[in-house]
């Protein structure tokens, strides 16, 4: 499903517009990266988590020559899926 295809969804199972609808999910989307920005956790109560960890330097390899290169440490996001929602998709 792509986001035209979740507006769409969002827009018929709640009752609004797709305008509206488009709106409350680009709300969420910036209000959530703007958090995760901060290195906080957003946490919805039986569909998931959203957190930011930082991955360590590590050393890699290219895969075409097989020399050694270094990997920086970055920051990355991760969801975590509530029980309900492992719950309802297995």
């Amino acid at each position: 499903m792509n986001k035209a295809e979740l507006v769409e969804a969002m827009a018929s199972d709640a009752g609004l517009s797709k305008a509206d609808a488009k709106k409350a999910l680009d709300a969420f989307i910036n209000t959530t990266t703007k958090a995760l920005k901060k290195d906080d956790r957003v946490a919805l109560v039986g569909f998931g988590s959203f957190s930011v960890s930082t991955r360590a330097a590590r050393k890699g390899r290219n895969p075409q020559t097989g020399k050694e290169i270094d990997i920086k440490a970055k920051k990355v996001v991760k969801f975590k899926a509530g029980a309900d929602l492992q719950g309802k998709v297995k």
